[in-house]
C-alpha cells in the first residue's frame, strides 16, 4: 500500500512544484525568491532542531541521519500560510496553500538512503506604484515561480553512535516576472516580460554523533555543510506594447524580438551545527546555529542599486516532550508535543536595512494506533521585515500538516 502512495504522491508533487505560488512576499522579488525551510514538519515545529538519530522519522537536514532508519519511511507535508503585509499605514492580507516536501527513506543495514523533492525558493508578489500625477507613468509588478530540489542521499554508520552522509541536489525551476508601465485611465501600456530557467547541482555533507551521559540521558549533536555551487540562469526578455482592461488582463499589441542571455548565479556555502540533551522517546532540548555566506543571486531583471547581500545566520532553540509513549490508557500521553523559537538574518539588505525573520513554532505528533506512523500538525507565528525605510513588514501564521508513514520492506519470507 505504501508503495502505491509513494508513486502517486511523487507524480502529484512533481506537477504542483512547477505551478504553485509558495509565497506572497514582496521580498521574493529579490535574488531567486524566498528561501523555504528544507526539513520535515517534525523539525520545523522545533524551530528547525534536527539532532536526534531517529529510527522512524526521516531528517532532511542531515544526510547522516538516513543510516539510523529502521523502517521504510514516507513523508509528505503541506501548509496554509496567512500573511498580513504592512507598509505606510496600509495593510493587506494574503493566503497561500502549498506542498512543502515529499521524501522517502530506506534502511539498508548500516546504510540508509533518502530521496525526494522539496521547493527550495518561491516567487509570488504583486506590487503596484501609482503616480501622484495622472499624466506620469504608474507601474505594476508581479512574479511567480521558484526553484525546486530533487535530492538523493546516503548515510552510513561508522560506529554505533556515529554516522556520516552526503547528498546530491539537482536544482531546477522557472521564474517569470512582469513589469507593466501605464498612465492612469489609458488602457495601453508597455510590458517587460522576463522568463528565467534555472538549473544546477550542489552537494551536502553531514555527520551525527550521540552518546549516553547518564543511564537515561543522552547527548546529541549534528553538523552539516553545503558546498558553494553555480546555478545557471537562462534569461529571456520581451518588451511589448499591451492593451489591458480593469482586471489588468493583457493582450499583446506590438512585441519586440526576444533578448536571450545566460548568467551564472552563485549559490552560497552554508554550515549548520546543533547539539542538545534528551531521553529517547521522552524529551529533547536542543540548540541550533547556521551560517551562510553572501551569495550572488541578483539577475538581470532584479539587480537594483539599493539592494545588497550579506552573510545570513539563524539561531534556534527547540525540542519535544512525550508524557508516556507506551501508555495504553491515555492517547494524550502518547502525543509528541513540540515547540521552539528562532531568529534569522536572511542575508538580504534593502535601503541599508537588514531583512530579519523571527518566529515561534508549535506542533503535535499524533500517533496512528497499531503502527509506527503518525500525523503531524504545526503552527508557526512570525514576523519578517520592517516598516522602516519605506519597506514592508510581514506578520504571518502558517498552519501545516504532514503524514509520516512507516513500513518494513526487503524482508525475506521464511514460509510461503
Amino acid at each position: 500500500m505504501i508503495k502505491k502512495i509513494i508513486v502517486s504522491a511523487c507524480l502529484l508533487l512533481s506537477l504542483v512544484s512547477f505551478a504553485q505560488e509558495g509565497t506572497a512576499s514582496p521580498y521574493s522579488f529579490y535574488g531567486i525568491g524566498d528561501i523555504r525551510f528544507k526539513g520535515t514538519l517534525e523539525n520545523r515545529s522545533m524551530a528547525g532542531i534536527a539532532i536526534e538519530q531517529d529510527s522512524i522519522h526521516i531528517n532532511l537536514q542531515n544526510p547522516a541521519s538516513y543510516a539510523s532508519l529502521k523502517l521504510t519511511t514516507f513523508t509528505l507535508g503541506g501548509s496554509l500560510a496567512t500573511t498580513k503585509l504592512k507598509a505606510d499605514g496600509e495593510s493587506v492580507n494574503t493566503h497561500r496553500t502549498t506542498l512543502d516536501y515529499l521524501a522517502v527513506g530506506l534502511p539498508m543495514g548500516k546504510f540508509g538512503v533518502g530521496f525526494g523533492l522539496v521547493p527550495y525558493s518561491s516567487v509570488g508578489y504583486k506590487i503596484e506604484t501609482l503616480a501622484a500625477n495622472p499624466s506620469e507613468n504608474s507601474r505594476r509588478f508581479n512574479g511567480t515561480g521558484g526553484l525546486n530540489k530533487a535530492f538523493l542521499g546516503v548515510g552510513v554508520k561508522i560506529a554505533p553512535n556515529f554516522s556520516v552522509g552526503a547528498d546530491v541536489n539537482y536544482n531546477f525551476g522557472k521564474i517569470e516576472t512582469n513589469n507593466l508601465e501605464f498612465i492612469t485611465d489609458v488602457p495601453v501600456g508597455t510590458r517587460e516580460l522576463n522568463t528565467v530557467d534555472l538549473s544546477g547541482v550542489n552537494f551536502n555533507f553531514g555527520m551525527m554523533y550521540q552518546t549516553k551521559i547518564t543511564k537515561k540521558i543522552s547527548f546529541f549533536s549534528s553538523l552539516n555543510y553545503g558546498l558553494e555551487s553555480i546555478l545557471k540562469a537562462k534569461n529571456n526578455r520581451n518588451i511589448s506594447t499591451v492593451a489591458f482592461n480593469s482586471n489588468f488582463d493583457l493582450v499583446v499589441v506590438d512585441p519586440l524580438d526576444d533578448v536571450k542571455t545566460e548568467r551564472n548565479l552563485e549559490m552560497p556555502s552554508k554550515y549548520s551545527v546543533g547539539a542538545g540533551f534528551g531521553e529517547s522517546r521522552k524529551w529533547l532540548l536542543g540548540l541550533g546555529y547556521s551560517l551562510q555566506d553572501a551569495g550572488a543571486l541578483g539577475n538581470n531583471y532584479n539587480a537594483i542599486d539599493n539592494v545588497t547581500y550579506e552573510k545570513g545566520s539563524k539561531y534556534s532553540i527547540g525540542g519535544y516532550f512525550i508524557p508516556n509513549a507506551n501508555s495504553f490508557s491515555s492517547y494524550a500521553k502518547r502525543i509528541t508535543y513540540r515547540g521552539g523559537v528562532r531568529f534569522e538574518k536572511t542575508g538580504l539588505i534593502i535601503n541599508s536595512e537588514s531583512i530579519d525573520d523571527m518566529g515561534l513554532t508549535l506542533g503535535l505528533g499524533l500517533p496512528l494506533s497499531g503502527t509506527f506512523s503518525n500525523i503531524n500538525v504545526g503552527l508557526e507565528l512570525g514576523k519578517k521585515g520592517t516598516i522602516q525605510s519605506n519597506l514592508v513588514e510581514e506578520n504571518y501564521a502558517n498552519v501545516s500538516v504532514s503524514f509520516s508513514l512507516n513500513d518494513q520492506w526487503f524482508v525475506k519470507r521464511k514460509f510461503n
